[in-house]
């Protein structure tokens, strides 16, 4: 899909929306609409797994849906029916609760969890089928991550980009599937744009406003979509307008980012897909600590000091020591370093509470230090570098760099590694059939002719019994 000369002229919230308004399955190439179903298996499986590694919020987010007392033709992911946006406010959280959904780094959001739940809820309130589908959770991707990395990173100081810049994703999303006109696309923009909210201020306590972010950003696109089908008018130029959202929201904001390779360069094939179930900022330094401890055959006793060398946005955000929750855990870099040099390995397991107040892991967490390296700075976003020191009793030295954490786009997973991720996901709610038959489903989505009926097995599940498997971080 190319942009016509006259769009490269007209202004930027213009461009997006008729970009999300003409957007056509058939204009996808192949390897974008295998991305988009990739995404949407991972959201899903992020989704169930909440049911297990996050239960609290789990069922915080459904008895939400109840309070409201709204029924709908669309599925809370083992809950049961509600209206379309309260759908994609609940499965917005659930696919965020246990931290391993995917990421985009230039424009640092979550992007499956804000997009794919009102894809789906809309999808399935109107019977679409999965080529429209792929199709709105594309143009969601498209929107959100431009938009992110157009206020970016200064962005990030005090917003949560996926709650912010998503709401955008999600209005892109909803209104891709509802099939609305450019005009109709653009006031949607309007309404996300002064929707969108979250601030950063969760990262030292790893409260449950980070997960409510996703939802929310969800449930708004979803309002933007209808309000706009309403006919109610919104800025048109709510990105680049001097007091619209690039202005407030950015101190060096680039508008060029805005529309740049639209139609051309496909920014959801720049995703992410995580490895282990923690902030994005830990998986360079847990991989490098990982690499140490296992060639070296180290003793977490005897390690002296491990130090983690690394961007400066780890250190002013993700260096607290503060892991009294799960979520904490997830959050802190140092948490996460200490946890891998302990237990040789990284899996939902290293963040319950038995994991990260054990007093060996203490021990080591309170001799594991995160240091802001102004030449490795230089190199973020585009790689995520962490150069890991642990320096034993003894005085002998260890030092392993990795720049790209498996599952970066640049040490992508595999299809059938991503499978098994959300195998072991799907086992909290799903039996080993029913969860490989959702694989296949998925992975042909664009012959679907009615996406509801794959949704339908999501339904009012209780959770299963038993642990996740051992490779549970696949």
């Amino acid at each position: 899909m190319k942009l016509d000369t006259d769009m490269k002229e007209t202004a930027p919230t213009e461009v997006l929306a008729r970009f999300v308004a003409e957007l056509r399955f058939e204009d996808l190439p192949g390897e974008v609409v295998n991305q988009a179903c990739r995404v949407i298996l991972d959201s899903v499986g992020c989704a169930i797994a909440a049911w297990r590694e996050d239960p609290e919020k789990a069922r915080i987010a459904e008895k939400l849906i109840a309070e409201f007392g709204a029924a709908g033709p669309a599925t809370v992911i083992g809950g049961g029916r509600t209206d379309a946006a309260l759908a994609a406010l609940a499965n917005g959280i659930l696919v965020n609760a246990a931290d391993s959904d995917d990421t985009h780094k230039r424009a640092l959001i979550h992007v499956g969890s804000t997009v794919v739940p009102p894809a789906l809820a809309v999808a399935e309130a109107e019977k679409l089928s999965g080529r429209e589908v792929i199709a709105a959770v594309v143009a969601g991707y498209e929107v959100a991550v431009r938009v992110g990395m157009a206020v970016m990173p200064t962005h990030y100081q005090y917003w949560h980009s996926t709650a912010t810049n998503g709401t955008f994703g999600a209005a892109a999303a909803a209104a891709r599937a509802l099939g609305q006109s450019a005009h109709k696309v653009r006031l949607a923009l309007g309404f996300a744009g002064t929707q969108a909210a979250g601030l950063n201020t969760f990262f030292e306590t790893g409260d449950h406003t980070k997960s409510l972010h996703p939802g929310k950003a969800g449930f708004n696109g979803v309002l933007a979509a209808r309000l706009a089908a309403l006919g109610a008018t919104s800025p048109p130029n709510i990105l680049e307008h001097p007091k619209g959202y690039l202005a407030a929201y950015s101190t060096e904001p680039k508008i060029e980012k805005l529309t740049e390779g639209l139609g051309q360069r496909w920014e959801i094939l720049e995703n992410g897909f995580k490895y282990y179930p923690s902030i994005l900022a830990s998986h360079s330094p847990i991989g490098a600590t990982l690499e140490l401890v296992n060639n070296w055959d180290i003793e977490p006793a005897k390690i002296r000091s491990i130090t983690n060398n690394t961007y400066n946005t780890v250190k002013s955000h993700f260096s607290s020591k503060d892991v009294s929750s799960t979520m904490a855990a997830r959050l802190s870099v140092p948490y996460c370093i200490a946890a891998a040099a302990v237990d040789r390995e990284i899996t939902q397991c290293q963040f319950q509470p038995e994991r990260f107040q054990d007093p060996l892991v203490q021990q080591v967490l309170e001799r594991t230090e995160v240091i802001a390296d102004a030449e490795l700075d230089l190199l973020y976003p585009e790689k995520f570098p962490a150069r890991v020191v642990i320096e034993m009793e003894n005085g002998e030295t260890h030092e392993a760099t990795i720049m790209y954490p498996k599952g970066d786009p640049q040490n992508p997973l595999t299809n059938a590694q991503l499978e098994d991720k959300f195998r072991n996901n799907a086992s909290a709610l799903l039996s080993p059939t029913e969860a490989n038959a959702m694989v296949t489903e998925i992975a042909k989505l664009s012959d679907n002719a009615d996406v509801s009926q794959l949704l339908k097995l999501l339904e009012n599940r209780q959770p299963c019994e038993g642990t996740a498997p051992e490779n549970a971080h696949l």
